[in-house]
């Protein structure tokens, strides 16, 4: 599909100008000649992949109309659309306040056609890029449902602001499925339940998978046992009906679903806490012959609800489990994790096993406000569960302070199962928490050590005293680390014994034969982002560079503000990929 552009411009040459190299690359173009234009255009049409947005215009400026747009993406749910703003002039302050409101970057008038076509490319590119890594963030990668940690979020919203149904969800058998037919059919039986849950929830409605085979969904406008009924037993029909239509008319595993439902907000707004109920009305389905539904009622709760009624052994093991174990570490309060902790203790020691104990330290980050730390801490614990094992234990000892137990690790595994934790939290996150830990490590060859997170590595190339000291103090200043360069040949040489995460390079005299030989004569550097510091921007210049495969070009004299947005904006793209890649292997 083509990339879809919007060109916002008071000058009808402009507009003509853009309209025609866009077009002639293969661009579907749209052109308007103001802001307002703008925000009725895309409540009616929707939203491009990108706008080029003039900031002189009468009327409403580039500046009003982008905050405008905004405020229109926040109270719709759309995602952000990346904005370029078009300007004749070469004013700091205006460069500073653009990057200040979220704009992505800025291109000069009268335009380049190249520098112009490789700037959207660009753009769009790392926005694709960055919408895939949302969606691999959010959604279970096996259904295409909400996840876990993604349906917190969303059901805890929709709990709150809508009437409805929240719902959770087993699959009834579904352990004989894989035991029977093996994993690949439970996962042909996982997605075709996904699916037939989407396809019979109610409008606006959401579902998450929560592990395993487990669900869970709020059932927007479902107020009523009749309709809770008619939807339990769609599910029950359908999923039978394709099951056998996938393992054959004889399969004979009683493979159903079982529902636990409670109304909002007739028992609360509270996720977690409509959560419990629905547990416990699930609870009493699989309790009475699974395959149906139980609306929660505090009538309905048993007087002794951890008992179970008598039967033998099999009955026993049979109903423990059937709930699928959810692949998250176990979460403990202080006084049974003391318990467990002790016995783990006495394990460990008598079968010659290693473990590592963690405490994670965190610290309010600036600009952040002593609630929202607060709420910072608490997501932390909830990002420990699931980051961790199944076999792993921890608990909350202070309110900014979490103490880990790792079963059976090497020690040369702990730093990077803290480290990993530490910067999928920060990629998904932000820097609202500063994030300390210490470690102990527990076996015959154990060696007690504290890690610390390993700041950003940014190699600073340019034969200026001055620049290299005030860009060395600016980025020290932001806990970034700097290798101090002074020449290309000095780069060349500091590659064969230790790479950068980052490079900024000073165009100088010979810049770009530093950039040139480095590609070529070093290619590992390939994916090391590297920012181009140049006096000269002319689109010519721009050109080269951006073919010699710089990431992003910052004119000198350097605005410290641009600077460190281009840094922080090349270091979330670069984690998100990294993340992505260990996944994908």
């Amino acid at each position: 599909m083509a990339t879809w552009v919007i060109v916002v411009d008071d000058d009808t040459a402009n507009l003509k100008m853009a309209g025609h190299i866009l077009s002639k690359n293969q661009m579907r173009v749209t052109a308007l000649k103001s802001g307002t234009a703008l925000l009725e255009y895309i409540r009616q049409h929707g939203m491009p992949d990108l706008i080029l947005l003039d900031i002189k215009m009468p009327v409403m400026d580039g500046f009003e109309t982008l905050e405008r747009l905004r405020s229109f993406e926040h109270e719709t749910g759309r995602e952000v659309v990346p904005v370029i703003f078009l300007t004749a002039d070469e004013d700091a302050d205006t460069e500073t306040r653009g990057f200040e409101v979220g704009v992505s970057d800025f291109i000069r008038k009268p335009f380049n056609p190249d520098v112009l076509l490789r700037r959207i490319s660009n753009i769009v590119s790392k926005q694709e890029r960055m919408l895939n890594f949302k969606a691999e963030a959010t959604t279970d990668k096996l259904t295409g449902l909400l996840n876990k940690v993604t349906a917190k979020s969303v059901l805890t919203g929709m709990c709150l602001a809508h009437t409805g149904c929240l719902m959770m969800i087993d699959l009834d058998s579904f352990k004989l499925v894989n035991d029977i037919y093996g994993h690949d059919m439970g996962d042909k039986v996982l997605v075709c339940f996904s699916d037939l849950l989407t396809k019979h929830i109610p409008v606006a409605s959401k579902a998450a998978r929560l592990g395993g085979d487990e669900f869970a969904a709020f059932c927007r406008a479902m107020n009523t046992e009749a309709q809770v009924a008619a939807f339990t037993q769609v599910l029950n029909e359908e999923l039978l009906k394709a099951a056998k239509a996938m393992m054959g008319e004889n399969m004979e595993i009683p493979l159903g679903v079982s529902v636990g439902a409670v109304f909002a907000p007739e028992y609360g707004t509270n996720y977690e806490n409509l959560m419990l109920l629905a547990d416990k009305a699930l609870y009493q389905t699989k309790k009475h012959g699974k395959h149906g539904y139980t609306l929660y009622s505090p009538d309905a709760e048993s007087a002794e609800p951890d008992a179970l009624p008598e039967m033998d052994i099999a009955a026993v093991s049979s109903i423990m489990g059937e709930r699928s174990i959810p692949d998250v570490a176990l979460e403990l309060d202080k006084d049974e994790f003391s318990y467990v902790y002790r016995y783990v203790m006495r394990y460990l020691i008598r079968n010659r096993k290693s473990a590592c104990k963690m405490q994670f330290i965190l610290e309010q980050g600036d600009g952040i406000g002593e609630l929202y730390f607060r709420e910072l801490c608490d997501a932390f614990g909830e990002h420990i569960k699931i980051s961790l094992r199944k076999s792993d234990v921890f608990m909350r000892s202070r309110s900014n302070r979490y103490f880990v137990f790792l079963t059976d690790i090497r020690r040369d595994a702990v730093e990077k199962v803290a480290e990993g934790l530490i910067s999928r939290w920060k990629e998904r996150n932000g820097e609202g928490l500063h994030i300390v830990y210490e470690s102990e490590f527990v076996g015959t060859d154990a060696v007690q050590g504290d890690a610390r997170r390993t700041p950003l590595q940014i190699a600073v190339v340019t034969g200026e005293e001055t620049l290299l000291a005030s860009l060395t103090a600016l980025l020290q200043a932001h806990a970034y680390g700097v290798m101090p360069v002074t020449s290309g040949e000095e780069l060349l040489s500091m590659a064969d014994a230790q790479l950068p995460d980052m490079i900024l390079l000073d165009a100088g005299e010979n810049g770009f034969r530093t950039l040139d030989q480095l590609r070529c004569l070093k290619p590992e550097t390939v994916s090391i982002p590297i920012i181009f510091m140049m006096a000269d921007d002319s689109p010519e210049n721009v050109k080269k560079a951006l073919s010699l495969g710089t990431a992003e070009i910052i004119r000198l004299p350097v605005i410290p503000e641009l600077l460190l947005h281009r840094i922080r904006s090349l270091h979330t793209l670069a984690m998100l990929e990294e993340t992505h890649t260990e996944t994908k292997k």
